[in-house]
């Protein structure tokens, strides 16, 4: 019966993300109100002890793959501005928040730290899944701005629900030395074992369809719970590890790609619906009027202030400033921080999980659907930008790939137009690199000395895996120190490729000379077809050779 009811849950949750891309609505909503209902038509759960372990686990996926995800080229330009929101603009929001409920709506102090600090930070599902469903390609970067932002703003919120929770207990630990051990172990953990795993990854070859992304699975778990032992935030050290990971090239980054997309998106399922079905609807009702008030001042007066205090600086414009400070959406980390405080020792007087159940599920709702009128209302919206795709996604996890080819001072296409480069296959040039700049490839472009040519078409899988062969060439080697052209191969084989040390990737032609330690790459076919051969045919396949 157990796995006819989760087999069910995941069916549904599958029409619930459909839903949400078509309408934009935050998946988060979805499935906490999916986790409601069956909560409401008599499925019982109480079991905050293993929805707080299910959340740590969660919160360890999303926010690595969150890292992984990141393109810091896109980023670059408004990281300071994103790190200074993730940090101070988290403990701003929190401390305003928590001076609210003290003295508006009568919490002790600590409690109403408490309460602010767990639900400071903001969700990178709901942002990003609001920001792509709708298509909203917002001015001055401002959409890369909001993603790094908020996933990387979950750090901070846990170490100050450590920090208050641990004054509400009465541990006998120094504040700032949590603060300073949390975020500087965290810092050193994540970047050392990104360095090191980047330098591995490089000469690894794990070899089998899959195992790359258990290796890394394996690894964040490592890296989480070595940064939890030593008193550093395991969060903060994966969303690193991500970040420097996601932006390098290695063998199996596809494959890690493929599973944590699904990988994540399960543990987003489960997490919500547990969460959802975690709430009671008498208690969640009980403390609906304080989730409203506290949802509502965060949006209008607390998000607001820390954005435009912190971001006056930068100089940034006003519809700009709007659009960031209604952008922070709360979600799945402050729940799960909720659980956090639920399941310590703490005596709290106030339903802290349904007062922050509440404001999730109001702020997924309001904010979630107003941010699409907003953008338009404020003039955000960039015809010119998109935030949806870039190069390195396609190349990554798509059907197409993308060639290069650098334009040779000899070259004949030097001076023709694009319209008049004669593509007989299936290829279309997607980009132009010249001097640093990027060029949109239309028609009446000239083709110059030094340009890169980017040409983009349908990528080959291979389904059988039998039609390539790969060996290195060892010292001693016949074809050592050999041009390709005196190489005698069988006539159902050719080399298509030669990898040169760690990046070096050569096409091969005939005057190209095979060196020890070469990894050549081989076309074979098992039963060639033989054409009749006539002496044009002869004569082209001498003169190639020649070539």
């Amino acid at each position: 019966m157990a796995y006819l009811f989760i087999g069910s849950i995941f069916i549904l949750a599958l029409f619930a993300i459909r839903f949400s891309s078509k309408y934009g609505i935050p998946s988060l909503l979805l499935f906490i109100v999916l986790g409601m209902s069956f909560g409401a038509i008599g499925f019982e759960f109480e079991n905050f002890l293993f929805a707080d372990q299910f959340a740590t686990v969660a919160l360890m996926v999303i926010m690595f793959y969150g890292g992984f995800g990141t393109n810091w080229n896109m980023a670059k330009p408004v990281a300071k501005e994103a790190i200074i929101l993730s940090s101070l603009g988290v403990v701003l929001t929190a401390l305003i928040t928590g001076a609210f409920a003290h003295y508006v709506l009568d919490f002790s102090l600590l409690e109403g730290m408490l309460v602010g600090s767990v639900v400071a930070s903001t969700d990178f599902a709901s942002v990003s899944n609001i920001l792509r469903s709708k298509n909203l390609n917002l001015k001055y970067n401002t959409a890369s701005l909001l993603e790094l932002e908020s996933g990387s703003n979950d750090p901070t919120a846990y170490t100050l629900t450590m920090v208050f929770l641990s004054v509400i207990i009465g541990t006998n630990v120094s504040i700032p030395i949590l603060i300073l051990s949390q975020i500087a172990i965290g810092i050193g953990v994540g970047a050392v074992v990104a360095l090191v795993l980047g330098r591995v990854l490089k000469t690894l070859n794990i070899g089998g369809d899959g195992l790359y992304a258990v290796f890394m699975a394996a690894v964040m778990l490592i890296t989480f719970g070595m940064t939890d032992y030593f008193g550093g935030n395991g969060f903060l050290a994966l969303y690193i590890l991500g970040i420097y990971l996601g932006n390098q090239e290695f063998k199996g980054k596809r494959d890690i790609v493929f599973f944590y997309d699904g990988f994540s998106e399960i543990m987003q399922i489960g997490l919500f619906f547990i969460l959802g079905l975690l709430s009671n609807l008498t208690d969640f009702i009980a403390n609906f009027p304080i989730a409203i008030a506290i949802m509502l001042f965060i949006t209008l007066i607390a998000r607001p202030l820390s954005v435009y205090g912190l971001m006056f600086p930068f100089k940034l414009k006003k519809n700009q400033l709007n659009i960031i400070s209604l952008a922070g959406i709360r979600g799945a980390a402050a729940i799960a921080f909720a659980i956090m405080a639920v399941n310590s020792e703490a005596e709290l007087s106030v339903d802290i999980y349904h007062i922050i159940f509440g404001v999730c599920v109001l702020s997924a709702l309001i904010q979630g659907s107003i941010m699409p009128i907003a953008a338009k209302k404020w003039n955000m919206l960039d015809a010119n930008d998109t935030v949806l795709k870039t190069f390195n996604y396609y190349s990554t996890k798509a059907e197409i790939g993308f060639l290069e080819t650098t334009i040779q001072p000899d070259s004949e296409l030097i001076g023709m137009k694009v319209k008049d480069l004669n593509l007989t296959f299936d290829y279309i040039v997607a980009k132009i690199e010249r001097d640093g700049a990027t060029i949109v490839p239309r028609g009446h472009i000239v083709i110059q000395e030094n340009d890169i040519i980017v040409l983009g078409g349908e990528s080959h899988f291979d389904k059988s895996g039998q039609d390539l062969i790969e060996s290195v060439i060892p010292s001693g080697h016949k074809w050592e120190n050999q041009r390709v052209m005196d190489l005698e191969l069988p006539s159902n084989r050719l080399i298509i490729m030669i990898q040169r040390g760690l990046n070096d990737i050569i096409v091969p032609v005939g005057e190209t000379v095979i060196l020890k330690d070469d990894t050549v790459v081989m076309i074979k076919v098992e039963d060639p077809i033989d054409f009749p051969k006539d002496e044009e045919t002869e004569e082209i396949i001498t003169q190639n050779k020649e070539v």
